[in-house]
């Protein structure tokens, strides 16, 4: 049953997917810090048991992100995120069924400046993740880095994040009971550097390791492309080569996070801030391409799915493109 509401509590509901999506930027950009600083201040208070008893819990369960995280479901279908899906609004489309007995290993594209796609659609029931493809299991890789922060990591957990290393990425493919698609987002921080209205360009030609991955567990590979992913913020110019793009890839080497200068709207006003703009993004999810298991792959067994993968994908992206009003002359660039 479709729910209407009357006029007047438009802007009621305009104010609360304002606020949903303004404390989802927080819990990435503040929320962090917040609970670090919590978890030692704890420490010279009378509280400080509590930040002792979380510690002897850390230490038992240092391994559970690696082990495919703790997901909450009470948490993955909070009504925040269905606001924050109707602020911009996120809608997930599928082009193939995904067989639960299988595994999968989807390619998010592009980044974007915060991946607002890729964690609504695999991180929360808001676009209808478990409607659209039953019976599976979505996990959303992430910098294993966030996973070292008290708190802070059971929150990544509960929505299906793992680290971003081979160890975490092999436990969930090689689950022999099927029904797991776990998610990379393959231009990784470094694309979001190239983040911006109209950009098309994804750094992928490279980027083999996914690849690699796949054939050593014998798990299909499924492209995806999120349209309108780069248009939620506008970016200070950085071309290659300029000072500015220099510092941001010397920050990324030291700290394992791209700093983009991005800004959007405020939260009050449309002119500037750190909001995102109300921009409608598209995940469409392709059909899966076989991969066949292979331990040990050879450079050049690797380039060939890697090569269909990219066709693959330029394909989506050229079916698709028209419905997103993507200018006709407009493809993907691989860097």
């Amino acid at each position: 049953m479709k729910v209407e509401f009357a006029p007047r509590s438009v802007p009621l509901q305009r104010r609360l997917q304002t606020a949903s999506v303004a404390q989802w930027i927080f819990s990435f950009l503040g929320l962090a810090q917040c609970c670090t600083a919590a978890f030692i201040t704890l420490f010279f208070t009378r509280f400080w048991l509590v930040s002792a008893l979380y510690a002897a819990w850390w230490l038992i369960d240092r391994e559970k992100p690696s082990k495919g995280g703790r997901r909450i479901h009470v948490i993955r279908n909070c009504i925040v995120w269905r606001y924050m899906r109707d602020y911009f609004p996120i809608t997930l489309m599928k082009t193939a069924e995904l067989d639960p007995r299988q595994n999968y290993l989807v390619g998010f594209h592009p980044h974007g400046v915060l991946a607002a796609g890729a964690f609504l659609n695999f991180c929360t029931e808001a676009s209808g993740f478990s409607t659209l493809f039953p019976g599976i299991t979505p996990h959303l890789m992430m910098l294993s880095l966030w996973f070292r922060i008290p708190f802070f990591r059971d929150y990544l957990m509960s929505g299906g994040l793992i680290p971003s290393d081979k160890e975490s990425a092999s436990y969930v493919l090689q689950k022999p009971e099927g029904g797991n698609l776990l998610a990379i987002i393959v231009g990784g921080a470094q694309e979001a550097l190239d983040a911006r209205p109209g950009a098309f360009t994804l750094l992928l030609k490279n980027r083999k390791g996914f690849v690699r991955l796949a054939i050593q567990n014998g798990t299909p590979l499924v492209p995806s492309f999120s349209f309108g992913e780069n248009d939620l913020f506008d970016q200070v110019k950085n071309p290659k080569g300029s000072w500015l793009r220099s510092i941001q890839h010397r920050l990324q080497q030291i700290m394992g996070i791209s700093l983009p200068l991005f800004h959007g709207r405020g939260i009050f006003q449309y002119n500037f801030g750190l909001m995102p703009y109300r921009r409608p993004i598209c995940t469409v999810v392709g059909k899966p391409i076989p991969v066949q298991k292979k331990h040990r792959p050879s450079e050049e067994e690797v380039d060939q799915v890697h090569q269909k993968y990219l066709d693959e994908l330029s394909n989506l992206f050229e079916k698709h493109k028209a419905k997103y009003n993507v200018p006709e002359d407009s493809h993907l660039e691989f860097i």
